[in-house]
């Protein structure tokens, strides 16, 4: 059994790379579909922030709006041929952190392009390669059903509703200050009552 998961993580990091091959040699857009690759890797750990960040500014305001639609159809496109519950939960963690951390032309892009395709339909999506991937499996099913509620949400409402629950960089650098200040001043006053 150990080397049949041997075999397919081997099988599945032997296919990112002839995929970062084939985007070298192949791609108009080689800087986006590398970072799609690479940020949805089948290793089991977080993706890195540099290939994420490659992804923002492909989807970004400065970009034309045919360069955001690309990047969501790679995105869509890697996640609707995979099998591996890894691939799937990155690519839409990355799907995630773009809606949240990204400009509004994606937002509006991939409302326009879950009409025309609902990519987020995941109901009958399994890894069944052990009994773990089989439980992830279900979360990934529920975390796509998260994402499209979000994106049908903002479809009816116009409205972003995580959108004022961000805090901005200031606020956040002023909450850290504050919570350090605040336990600095918390631990005389826990002697005192204690």
């Amino acid at each position: 059994m150990a080397t049949l998961q041997t075999w397919r993580k081997a099988y599945g990091a032997l296919k990112d790379q002839t995929k970062v091959g084939l985007a070298h040699v192949n791609s108009d857009f080689k800087d986006v579909d590398v970072a799609i690759v690479k940020t949805t890797n089948h290793v089991e750990c977080p993706p890195k922030e540099r290939h994420i960040r490659k992804i923002l500014v492909a989807t970004s305001l400065i970009r034309p709006r045919a360069d955001v639609q690309y990047c969501i159809h790679a995105l869509a496109r890697r996640l609707a041929k995979t099998h591996n519950w890894t691939v799937a939960l990155k690519t839409l963690v990355v799907i995630h952190r773009t809606l949240r951390e990204g400009d509004p032309t994606f937002r509006e892009e991939l409302v326009n392009f879950q009409q025309r395709g609902r990519f987020l339909q995941m109901s009958n999506f399994k890894d069944d390669s052990s009994p773990i991937a089989w439980d992830c499996s279900a979360w990934v099913r529920t975390y796509a059903l998260f994402l499209e509620e979000r994106l049908e949400c903002f479809r009816v409402l116009k409205y972003d509703i995580e959108a004022e629950r961000l805090p901005r960089p200031a606020q956040a650098q002023d909450k850290v200050c504050f919570s350090f200040i605040n336990s600095i001043f918390m631990i005389p006053i826990s002697f005192l009552v204690s």
